[in-house]
């Protein structure tokens, strides 16, 4: 006879109110839990379908009282269509090839995310990051996690996306690229191509981590449609009216058993 040992209890801890970094004047709190062990793996889809984000390893979601600006946002790839810009943007960057890479910091990637601070977020605490800091937010990962890179025909990086890979689909964690360049569009781009790479791979899901249609920084995520978003337990398709709803009271995250 066998016999399987229990489930390890699963906790989740609730952060101290911060200042928002997407909307100004609110004030942020997140509910967190670590995604650690043999069960990592399933544990991280579940919570990535119930809206909850990743950070080394660290899953967290916001529960801000009074406030559901941050809405999970995903693409549905089998069907997305690209509109007549973002055809545009992928044309203009057929010169631009991506590839997997194991999650490992190199000099070449820390300095182009350094320019990208400075540049795009100089006011936030992402510009302060040492490389040792920048190698634990690449390496420190419970799960299967890849370093995208993109380069130019001169074999120039250009951009790079840390993405996590589940089991319906690829997260996009955190992207960065050469700043000066808005002709070419590069986060846009980043997105059209996780979109054919989950094509390719046969999953059936983006995951853009979450839409704030207050924030310029945020909002952009609302443009590739069809998309989803994640509100009261359910997962369904964004639709024109869901930007000028009225966002109170706050999201809440539900994991399924």
């Amino acid at each position: 006879m066998s016999f399987k040992s229990p489930r390890r209890p699963q906790f989740f801890y609730t952060t101290a109110p911060l200042p928002c970094p997407y909307v100004a004047g609110r004030t942020e709190r997140k509910v967190v839990t670590e995604v650690s062990g043999p069960d990592a793996e399933a544990l991280h889809d579940r919570l990535s379908r119930a809206g909850f984000r990743r950070s080394h390893n660290i899953a967290y979601a916001p529960v801000c009282p009074g406030c559901n600006a941050c809405v999970p946002i995903r693409i549905p790839v089998a069907g997305f269509i690209a509109d007549r810009g973002q055809r545009r943007i992928w044309r203009a960057n057929q010169d631009v090839t991506g590839a997997d890479a194991p999650p490992r910091a190199t000099t070449e990637q820390f300095q182009l995310f350094q320019r990208y601070q400075q540049m795009r977020h100089s006011e936030g605490d992402m510009a302060t990051m040492s490389f040792y800091d920048y190698r634990a937010m690449v390496e420190d990962t419970p799960i299967t996690t890849s370093m995208i890179e993109f380069r130019d025909g001169l074999g120039g990086m250009v951009g790079a996306c840390l993405t996590d890979r589940l089991s319906d689909g690829l997260s996009a964690v955190y992207s960065f690229y050469v700043p000066d360049r808005e002709r070419k569009s590069l986060g846009t781009y980043t997105i059209l191509w996780l979109v054919e790479r989950a094509r390719a791979l046969g999953l059936p899901y983006v995951y853009l981590g979450y839409w704030v249609a207050e924030s310029r920084k945020m909002a952009y995520k609302a443009r590739f449609r069809p998309c989803e978003v994640l509100q009261n337990g359910g997962w369904r398709l964004l639709v024109e009216s869901d930007f000028t709803l009225d966002r109170a009271p706050g999201h809440r995250a539900r994991v399924e058993a």
